[in-house]
Parts: C-alpha cells; structure tokens; sequence
C-alpha cells in the first residue's frame, strides 16, 4: 500500500478519542492511529482536546458536549468544513465522518471524499439528502445500512473497530446483567430493566444522559429503577478502564434496542472480554453477533428473558475470537485502505474523462461560425 496523504474529518461533540461516551469519535481514534502506525501521513480534523499521534488540527476548543456557553454546534463544524475544504490540495483523499453535512462542499472538491455512514438512514429527510448526492461514495458500518437506502453510491461494508487490546478476555462468567451507552427511548433501558425484574438478576446500568433524555430518564426510567433498588444500579457514565471491567465481569450485555441501530458497537466491546450479548432483533444485532454462539438474537422480550439462563451453555472464548476477526483496529483499517484507493482510482478516471471531452460550442458561436463558413 501507497503512503496516503489523508484528511480525517471528525465530529466535534467529542475529544477524539473520548472520555467517556462516544462511539463515531472512538472509532475515528483507532482508525487514525493504525493508519499512522502503516504509514500514512493523516492529519485529524477535530476538538483541540484530542489525542493523537497524527497531526491534529484544532476545529473547537475542546469537545463541543462540555461546552456550557451555549455554542452552536454547527458553526463549529461549518468553521471545520471551511478549514478542511480549503487545503483540500494537500491531500489524496478525505475521510468524511459527519454525514451528510459535508455532502454541499464535497460534492464540490476534486479532492475524494469518502463518508462513513454513522448514523440513521430510515428516516424520509434523511434519505432525501443521500439521494440528493448521489455520486459522492458512502461507506456503510453494515449490510442491514446499506440495505436501507438503495440507489447511492455504496462501497464495501466495513465494521467498526473496537481496541481489542484494551479489553481484557475473562473466561469465566459473572454474576449480573449490563445496560450500557446512552438512556434514550430508542435504546429501551425500560427493557433491560423488565428483563432484569423477570430473571431476578442484578442489572447495572452504566450510561449517560443527555440534555434532550433528561426528562424521558426523569419520568420514564428512574422511577423504574427506583421501584426495584435491590436489583438495579445505575452508575452514570464511566471511562474506558471502567468499562472493560464492567463488561468482562458481567454474566451477560442486554442490547434490547427498538430501533435500526446501524452497528452496535458495545456489542462488539462486550464481545472482546468474553461476555455474550442478548440483543433484540433489530438493525445489525445478527450481524455483530453469531446466534447461538457468541450470544442471541431474540425476537421478543419474553424471548431475551428465556435466553439468559442459556448464556452459561456459551464459549466466552468464542466471543472474543469473533470480536478479534471481524472487529480489530486492523481489519477495519484494512477496508478503510481498500476504500481510499478506490476513490482515488474512480476520482482520477473521471478526472481523465473530463480533460478528454472536447468543449462543446454554444449555439451563438457555433451559428458564427456557420455564417463565416459561408462568407
């Protein structure tokens, strides 16, 4: 492989990697540093909070989620579409991780673009944005993605990495159940909580609130978790550290999601110290997990409830394995390499077509020159 001059583009509302919460930025830091580990030269777009190894050029302060002041996130990510855009020369390709709001300029740039699909694609003003840009190449995080918005331009699917060096493999099971990431509607904490109540089994609930999930955590979760305090912890946000030895030392991660989740990467986080998933049947869950081996898939809460006591007939080693070879910072830096140069290639041939095409003479010179040939 080439030594790639690569601008990497990631969101603002994090420090890369993060402190606490935050998937698409922990996903940009272990890309960013296998790259600059084989060699390529990526200077990373993000918060001058950020730790890296490749050159970092500040687009915020510090991670726009801690700022108090009231900023408006989107003149801080405009500030950094301008200030990537306009040194877009330097560079071979662009890495674009903040969906479609950099589709307007990217679409301009003869530098390459390529977008990592992070988010949701179900919704209809979503999909009428991606279809307005239908040239611009999308990398999808999995096949259920990419099969929810046909007619753009796909790449090859390429799972998020997860650092299966910093979680630890724990052979033997514990003794509680886990609800981690983000208390939102959506991820269905209500479930866990249900599940947790059915099985008679501990729950610990790490996982943070946001501004817009306080009122739905208030009135809708808490009361929950405080009718059942002897089987209920809910312990707030915590750190990388934490979080290896909150999932290693689990029985088992419960993934009750209601929603398309385009990848799922605590899954994959679970799955790296050994622990099984019992996920809902909903967006990437069959994807991420082997049914049957590395945890189920379940198509009803009664059914998650009847797959906990199976998770003790489960291989732990055969979770981490699958978290190893579907899921390291090197495999999805392996598709990632893969993409580049395939937008570079495409970019540079369309480039070649264009200089090839003779100009074509507007109809006021074109009848000019008529009238001259008859003089």
């Amino acid at each position: 492989m080439d030594r790639l001059r690569i601008a990497m583009m990631a969101p603002l509302m994090e420090a890369v990697p993060p402190l606490m919460y935050g998937g698409t930025e922990r996903v940009v830091s272990l890309l960013t540093e296998e790259l600059v580990r084989r060699g390529h030269e990526v200077t990373l777009f993000a918060s001058g909070d950020s730790q890296t190894s490749a050159e970092l050029v500040p687009c915020s302060e510090r991670g726009l989620r801690l700022d108090l002041d009231g900023s408006d996130p989107i003149a801080h990510i405009v500030t950094e579409l301008a200030t990537v855009y306009r040194q877009a020369g330097r560079f071979d390709v662009i890495h674009n991780h903040l969906d479609y709001l950099a589709f307007p300029v990217a679409d301009l740039s003869p530098t390459p673009t390529i977008t990592t699909t992070h988010g949701r694609l179900d919704l209809p003003e979503v999909r009428r944005v991606y279809r307005a840009f239908p040239a611009l190449p999308l990398v999808p995080i999995s096949h259920d993605q990419r099969s929810s918005l046909p007619g753009v331009n796909w790449m090859n699917v390429v799972y998020n990495g997860v650092d299966v060096d910093h979680f630890h493999f724990r052979p033997d099971p514990g003794d509680y159940l886990v609800f981690l990431g983000r208390i939102s509607p959506e991820k269905r904490p209500d479930r866990a909580i249900e599940l947790a109540r059915d099985v008679g089994m501990k729950l610990v609930m790490a996982a943070k609130v946001d501004h817009v999930d306080q009122e739905y955590y208030d009135y809708a979760i808490a009361p929950l978790i405080e009718a059942q305090p002897s089987l209920v912890e809910f312990i707030g946000e915590i750190d990388e550290r934490e979080k290896d030895a909150l999932l290693g030392g689990a029985y088992a991660y419960l993934f009750p999601i209601d929603w398309p989740e385009p990848f799922g990467l605590t899954m994959a986080e679970s799955l790296a110290t050994g622990t099984p998933v019992i996920a809902f049947r909903a967006g990437s869950a069959e994807e991420v997990l082997e049914d049957g081996v590395t945890g189920f898939v379940c198509d009803t809460v009664y059914d998650m409830a009847s797959a906990i006591p199976r998770v003790k007939e489960l291989d732990r080693r055969a979770c981490r394995a699958r978290a190893e070879r579907l899921f390291s910072p090197a495999t999805m830096a392996d598709g990632y390499e893969a993409a580049y140069m395939t937008a570079i290639q495409n970019a540079s041939r369309s480039s070649a077509n264009r200089s090839l095409t003779p100009p074509v003479a507007s109809s006021a010179a074109s009848a000019g020159e008529s009238e001259s040939g008859h003089e």
